[in-house]
């Protein structure tokens, strides 16, 4: 089925969270290639890919991992930010792939968050996600990719939440929430500062303090 197909009696397309339990009843493997994933999404791939990479980072991750689970992201942005017409990962990393499972527990998590905000989203604005805005929206994302790629702990909650935006804005062509997203990409550069301002004063008391 196409993703992008509208739901019966509606303009609207299918919600992202039932397109991926779409492609996990269908795809008979276990584990689905990053490739075969972008595919099943067509014209949604980038923002799809964006949305899931980000959603996951979203998330408080081990001190540590979240360098590794912003390389997706790295890979992605970076793409479009070159204007390729469709996602290329390399082969090891496209043979990890991801598992059902791990599909079917984002979507329980963010399912219920969708089914309330994808009534309001709506294509609109259509320059902020064209093309060109595609690709400096890739720009941005990779930036805030490297952002949640420092292993500083809850560093990356912030700049993957607002790639989580974009990603919902490239998904459903909503120049507004586009908007919405670049300021959230602002705050997450204040959030992320006063983290280090706050480990760095911290840090200096402590040490002042050991001083005696």
């Amino acid at each position: 089925m196409d993703p992008v197909k509208p739901q019966p009696g509606s303009s609207r397309p299918l919600p992202l969270s039932k397109r991926l339990a779409q492609i996990i009843r269908d795809h008979e493997p276990d584990r689905l290639s990053f490739t075969e994933l972008a595919a099943q999404l067509h014209a949604r791939a980038w923002g799809g890919l964006l949305f899931i990479f980000a959603a996951i980072n979203v998330l408080p991750l081990p001190p540590g991992t979240s360098v590794f689970f912003a390389i997706p992201l790295l890979i992605v942005s970076g793409q479009m930010v070159l204007g390729r017409a469709s996602p290329w990962f390399p082969a090891r990393i496209d043979r990890r792939g991801v598992r059902k499972s791990e599909i079917e527990r984002l979507i329980g998590k963010f399912e219920w968050v969708e089914a309330r905000i994808e009534r309001i989203l709506k294509p609109r604005l259509a320059i902020l996600t064209g093309p060109t805005a595609t690709r400096l929206i890739g720009l941005v994302c990779f930036l805030l990719a490297l952002l949640a790629a420092v292993p500083i702990p809850l560093f990356h909650i912030a700049p993957a939440a607002a790639i989580v935006l974009f990603g919902l804005a490239l998904i459903y062509r909503d120049g507004a929430l586009a908007i919405a997203a670049a300021v959230a990409a602002v705050l997450s550069l204040a959030v992320d500062a006063l983290l280090v301002g706050s480990g760095v004063a911290a840090l200096s008391y402590a040490a002042s303090w050991l001083r005696g």
